[in-house]
């Protein structure tokens, strides 16, 4: 995409020729090249796309490009994109929409759509419901391959996907699935319950995103079928849409595990004052936690005042003790949300984490003992008391930052939460209180 010759035909007014050039891209490469123009320009040049380009371009528009089509397109255009577009696509984009444009949307449906949008918008936010789409190929078992060959034919095109076929009762009940490729290699004759899988694996309409995204990393499937509690499939999950899951959950994390409140919206299109409001509650309640660091300081000032060596060691011990718990925390939260981890494996993790900590321990404790001695020159006993703190930190940490996330899970809770600036600010004060607790003892002060 020559985005500098596209946008020189936009300046010269020559919108034949861009509209021409525009028909030849890819519609994710319309859209990009779209997004950073003003409103009235995107929606004069997406007015000049073919009908059908038009429809796919919209689809990968953002919720703010999308509001503003809506808002400016007539009831006839705006017919004919809800036509077009898939249904779960439909879905997302009515989810970002105002309420006013919602009710310009609803009124340009036909009835049908109308009760099955009011139906999807009913399920949780988090749900597979809410992200599953109706337009799946639906198959009889007593159907010939070549009767499901010609009903593929004749509906295929409306579909998200035809290359996984779902096999039902009358009352849409899920009996089994069946691949394209199966039906191409099959005898035409030969009936669906014959070739059919009947052991399938899919998902409940409430259960969580997170959880089918998981089943589509382990098992590497093109789609999921999304059934009821009655077991009627109801419809399906496509691998693109659980892309789009697995980056905002991925994002969520990111934004939990540095202390933020989560946020769908783009950084670059999110006010100052609401960016502010996401990371000042966290802030609040780390800037508490670390009072009872320097609750524990002011509590030995008299030992530190006898030996103020001490003091110096105070941020190497304490950025070590939260690195170590971090590390920890971050492998075990990634495990979690990969399903790699699971909480039985507590006392395996627990007892690697363990070893671990025993082992980074002694080699940092080591080469700290050889520094202050050799360099620093702060004698033995301050030498060893830093060392064993060391060693005695880094063993806490791994546990504690191993430990903290599965204990979330346990309680339901997101693992992210116990990520880095939570497991700093506890292992800081834990740092410190062996720390004096150390020196009290092996000093005799």
């Amino acid at each position: 995409m020559d985005k500098e010759r596209l946008l020189e035909l936009v300046e010269k007014k020559q919108y034949v020729q861009l509209k021409n050039e525009l028909s030849l891209m890819n519609e994710v490469d319309i859209a990009e090249f779209l997004d950073p123009l003003d409103p009235n320009t995107t929606l004069l040049i997406f007015r000049m796309l073919p009908k059908d380009l038009a429809v796919e371009v919209f689809a990968h528009f953002s919720p703010e490009q999308q509001s503003s089509i809506v808002h400016s397109a007539t009831d006839k255009e705006l017919s004919h994109i809800l036509e077009e577009l898939f249904f779960d696509d439909m879905i997302d984009m009515i989810e970002e929409m105002p309420a006013n444009l919602v009710k310009k949307i609803l009124k340009n449906s036909n009835p049908e759509e109308r009760q099955l949008i009011n139906q999807f918008l009913k399920y949780p936010v988090d749900s597979a419901g809410s992200i599953m789409t109706i337009e799946y190929v639906d198959l009889k078992k007593d159907m010939t391959v070549r009767e499901a060959m010609d009903h593929i034919r004749e509906t295929g095109l409306t579909k998200e996907t035809i290359y996984t076929c779902y096999v039902t009762d009358s009352n849409r009940i899920l009996e089994g699935i069946v691949s394209l490729r199966e039906l191409v290699v099959s005898d035409e004759d030969l009936r669906l319950a014959d070739i059919m899988e009947d052991e399938v694996i899919y998902v409940n309409t409430h259960d969580d995103r997170e959880t089918v995204g998981n089943l589509f990393i382990k098992y590497g499937f093109m789609a999921l079928p999304v059934v009821d509690n009655e077991n009627r499939l109801t419809g399906i999950i496509t691998f693109d849409d659980i892309l789009d899951v697995i980056e905002q959950e991925a994002t969520e994390d990111f934004q939990i595990m540095a202390a933020m409140a989560p946020s769908e919206e783009r950084y670059i299109d999110t006010k100052v004052i609401d960016l502010a409001k996401q990371r000042i509650p966290w802030l609040l309640v780390l800037m508490i936690g670390a009072t009872i660091t320097g609750r524990i300081i002011s509590n030995f000032e008299n030992l530190l005042s006898r030996l103020v060596v001490l003091t110096a060691f105070i941020p190497m011990l304490m950025d070590t003790g939260g690195n170590s718990g971090n590390q920890s925390s971050t492998l075990v939260i990634r495990g979690l949300a990969t399903g790699d981890i699971e909480l039985e494996d507590k006392w395996n993790i627990l007892w690697k984490e363990f070893r671990i900590g025993i082992i980074s321990g002694l080699i940092l404790g080591s080469v700290n003992f050889l520094k202050n001695m050799l360099i620093d020159r702060v004698g033995l006993l301050v030498s060893l008391t830093v060392s064993i703190t060391l060693v005695v930190c880094v063993i806490v940490a791994k546990i504690i930052g191993s430990m903290l996330p599965l204990g979330a899970k346990k309680l339901k809770l997101d693992p992210a939460i116990m990520a880095g600036p939570l497991i700093t600010t506890l292992v800081d004060a834990i740092t410190l209180t062996i720390y004096f607790a150390m020196a009290t003892f092996l000093l005799k002060l």
